[in-house]
């Protein structure tokens, strides 16, 4: 699995990522640390893009994600909302809808992050649809992996069958959704689910006074 990558270009685009974060988290981590976060993060989604070209921008995103989880776990960095976590097995349908509900209904008011323990190379096209029909976009949403620092970092974590997958640290809350798998279902089924999803973060965001 490469770390770094083998066109010039992408390298150099890498090269410019490790400058820019060094310099944005310059007194909470170390510019080894960042370039270790950086090139981590493009191993990992170079093993499961389907489409290389923008690796190096999703890369520089899941690293700085997961840097500023870091620094909030270590309590480098103050936390303002509370951090939600929604896991999924691919992070391309479940907690991916989830994420995107939790910010839609609460703007400001929680930060959200979605991961997943075997993560696919794409959204789910039909979940894009189903929230796009409540104006929620995510054109911005990638399929991550799921890390220690961003389960570190949240306050809940949300899992919808990923089994074991999910780390356990002592003072966290776990909630496990059985929630349906929406790969390989028509847009009416997806619908269903999205609304299941809807009505259980609509809960949990009334338990956390959102």
């Amino acid at each position: 699995m490469a770390t770094t990558p083998d066109d010039a270009s992408a390298a150099a685009a890498v090269k410019g990522a490790i400058h820019d974060l060094a310099y944005a988290f310059e007194g909470t981590f170390t510019g080894e640390d960042v370039e270790q976060a950086v090139r981590t993060a493009w191993s990992e989604l170079a093993a499961v893009s389907r489409v290389q070209t923008y690796l190096p921008v999703l890369a520089t995103r899941l690293a700085r994600e997961r840097l500023t989880a870091a620094a909030q776990a270590e309590g480098r960095i103050v936390k303002t909302v509370p951090e939600l976590l929604f896991v999924c097995v691919h992070n391309a349908g479940r907690s991916q809808m989830a994420a995107a509900l939790a910010a839609h209904l609460a703007p400001g008011g929680v930060h959200v992050r979605s991961a997943g323990s075997r993560p696919t190379g794409e959204l789910n096209p039909v979940v894009v649809e189903a929230l796009a029909e409540r104006g929620i976009s995510l054109a911005e949403a990638f399929p991550k992996p799921l890390s220690d620092d961003v389960v570190r970092a949240a306050d809940v974590i949300i899992t919808m069958g990923c089994g074991d997958a999910c780390p356990i640290y002592p003072g966290k809350r776990y909630l496990d959704w059985d929630v349906a798998d929406p790969a390989d279902q028509p847009l009416a089924v997806v619908r269903d689910i999205r609304d299941d999803l809807q009505q259980r973060v609509s809960g949990l965001l009334r338990e956390l006074n959102l």
